[in-house]
């Protein structure tokens, strides 16, 4: 079957990157990329950050479009039947290949109508924060994910006075461990933000806009902006409708392709096979989506490629720049490389004497030695792992 009309559902990085490396690949035929977005496809981890703080411009990080694309902005999908796209507007878009990365919505808390809570998805939730940010004092987040926490280093470093509110023991902890947790509560206590764990929301005050958080002991902190960070969820509505398999995400093979033939998903919303792993990963995170939209593009035009890359994440807060790379669901013990007060040092999570995941801050050019660790797949030695005078490539 030849291969003459591809449309693509969404512009994250896993969509328009896909796009772009279509055209890379040499396909010549009909490209559609559709969004609900009603801006040019961009980058979204500068929305926490450097642009939120009205540091970067948004066409700084604009992403690069192939020639020829038909970029259908602010376009919503009714549904998916009969080998067509169908717009809400009544169109049908024809595909030989559909590529779905429609990624993830915020999960909201029930109730916060009020004027002042915002959530971040998107550059127009950015410009929203950052705009109320101006005219406020006083910031409550809530959650302390990854979002939460570079919203609240962001919105510190605008000066407003910041509570971070996290349901857990500790920032981060699900993710890292008591260690770490503790590395990141410290950094924001340090940096003037109050940090209230183990702490559970139970509403807000205010008369059209919100005054105030209610904490459910009975604590009120007052506050003219709260963002809530407590996650996401996958947008896998239209894959369902379409009579995909969905489990947690939607379900596709290790070449990113789904239950049904010639449909591929990416991005947060694929529930990948990942041959390294031997089990199905689905990882909310840009770099993963990123990098799956080019293999998705590859094995759309026919390339038997599987998506094998190890994951791997970044954050900035304040003046760490954290990288991650792995994927440790569980781990018999987390070794440090260097004190965690300097902010700078390594940590390794270990299972089996054999390093599954590490992570740096503020130690540059690590995440390849850290990377071939974890495919090397053999022990190591913990007291020259925990040495930073011991090379990484010679463990």
């Amino acid at each position: 079957m030849s291969i003459e009309r591809i449309v693509v559902v969404g512009s994250g990085g896993a969509g328009t990157k896909a796009a772009e490396s279509l055209r890379t690949r040499g396909y010549d035929g009909s490209l559609t990329l559709v969004t609900a977005d009603p801006h040019p496809p961009y980058a979204r981890p500068p929305l926490s950050k450097v642009y939120l703080r009205g540091e970067l411009e948004l066409e700084k990080f604009l992403l690069a479009l192939p020639d020829e694309l038909d970029l259908r902005l602010s376009t919503t999908v009714a549904e998916i039947a009969d080998r067509e796209v169908v717009l809400d507007s009544g169109e049908r878009l024809p595909f030989d290949r559909l590529l779905l990365a429609t990624g993830s919505e915020p999960r909201r808390l029930p109730g916060a109508q009020l004027t002042g809570i915002h959530y971040l998805r998107n550059v127009d939730n950015s410009n929203a924060i950052r705009e109320h940010a101006r005219a406020a004092h006083r910031a409550v987040v809530i959650g302390a994910g990854f979002i939460g926490a570079e919203v609240a280093a962001s919105l510190r470093q605008l000066g407003l006075e910041v509570t971070l509110v996290e349901g857990g023991r500790l920032p981060l902890e699900h993710v890292f461990g008591p260690e770490i947790g503790a590395f990141y509560r410290d950094l924001h206590v340090a940096e003037g933000v109050e940090v209230l764990t183990s702490a559970r929301l139970d509403g807000f005050d205010g008369n059209g806009s919100v005054q105030a958080a209610r904490l459910e002991d009975g604590r009120t902190l007052e506050a003219e902006l709260v963002v809530v960070g407590i996650g996401v969820t996958p947008r896998t509505e239209l894959a369902e409708a379409a009579g995909l398999e969905v489990e947690k995400g939607v379900l596709v093979s290790e070449r990113l392709e789904t239950s049904v033939p010639g449909i591929y998903a990416a991005g947060d919303i694929a529930n990948a096979q990942h041959p390294f792993y031997g089990t199905r990963l689905r990882v909310e995170h840009w770099f993963w989506a990123a990098n799956m939209g080019p293999i998705a593009a590859a094995n759309m035009l026919g390339v038997d490629e599987p998506y094998d890359r190890i994951p791997y994440f970044y954050s900035d807060q304040y003046d760490t720049k954290m990288e991650y790379s792995g994927y440790a669901p569980e781990w018999d013990e987390v070794v440090l490389r260097g004190e965690p007060e300097s902010r700078s040092f390594m940590a390794f999570w270990l299972q089996d004497d054999r390093v599954v995941a590490g992570m740096s801050v503020n130690v540059p050019d690590t995440t390849e030695p850290v990377e071939a660790l974890i495919h090397g797949r053999e022990p190591v030695d913990r007291a020259r792992l925990a040495d930073p005078e011991t090379p990484l490539e010679s463990l």
